[in-house]
């Protein structure tokens, strides 16, 4: 298995730390979440490890060379010139990716207690999730498959409308490497993977695995790295 670490977004709800700093580096418990992230990355027995950068580039490139490459082969994805989301950012990192391994994608900013070797890959991806509420959410049917999608806010939806099981997407997802023909179909340069995965949920399989029985945090918000903050901080 290889991974794509998310580092490269803005954090523009995390100033002033991100008028100076990458988001990916803000402290929890005294540790650069990117730091954590890797560990986490290399405790599921990944060994091949891609970061991508834009915002304050050189810092994570810093970050990574003290302290070692954390003892893996970790490789940057360089956006500097353009950020292009999660799914442009998967498919301009495909030169490292590419073959026959699942690809493990996480998002810098996401803290938990999941043991990543737990996920399995199923069809084409595998998306962590959980019950949490939100203001969008994505439906499965009765077998896990993606099958929908749904804005709480502005009530739109897609693909299927009523039934199935509504759950929020944790920013951790297990892809096969065939997916990359159809990130390129896709037609633009900029693109998040959460549409993608809806506009070709009939085509492609993807399914949820549900893992509201671990803690999760989202800490580029900053109620949820206060909240973060104060859980690691419990287990000392």
């Amino acid at each position: 298995m290889k991974a794509l670490i998310f580092a490269a977004g803005l954090g523009t709800r995390l100033k002033p730390f991100t008028l100076t700093h990458p988001k990916a580096l803000v402290p929890v418990g005294g540790e650069p979440m990117l730091g954590r992230v890797i560990r986490a990355v290399k405790e599921a027995g990944v060994t091949d490890i891609v970061v991508n950068v834009h915002h304050f580039a050189e810092q994570i490139e810093q970050f990574l060379a003290a302290n070692g490459n954390f003892g893996v082969n970790i490789r940057i994805s360089d956006e500097r010139s353009l950020l292009l989301d999660t799914g442009g950012g998967l498919l301009h990192a495909r030169r490292f990716l590419d073959g026959t391994e699942p690809i493990l994608l996480h998002n810098a900013d996401v803290l938990t207690d999941l043991p990543l070797s737990e996920l399995t890959l199923r069809g084409d991806a595998t998306l962590a999730v959980s019950s949490r509420s939100s203001s969008r959410q994505l439906r499965f049917d009765s077998s896990g498959r993606l099958c929908g999608w749904i804005n709480h806010q502005s009530g739109e939806t897609k693909g299927m409308t009523e039934g199935g099981d509504l759950r929020s997407f944790n920013g951790i997802h297990l892809v096969s490497p065939q997916i990359f023909p159809a990130l390129e179909n896709y037609g633009a340069e900029v693109f998040s993977l959460t549409p993608f995965y809806v506009k070709n949920a009939s085509e492609l399989e993807f399914y949820g695995q549900d893992i509201s029985q671990y803690k999760w945090f989202d800490v580029g918000r900053p109620e949820s790295l206060a909240a973060a903050n104060q859980w690691v901080d419990s287990l000392h």
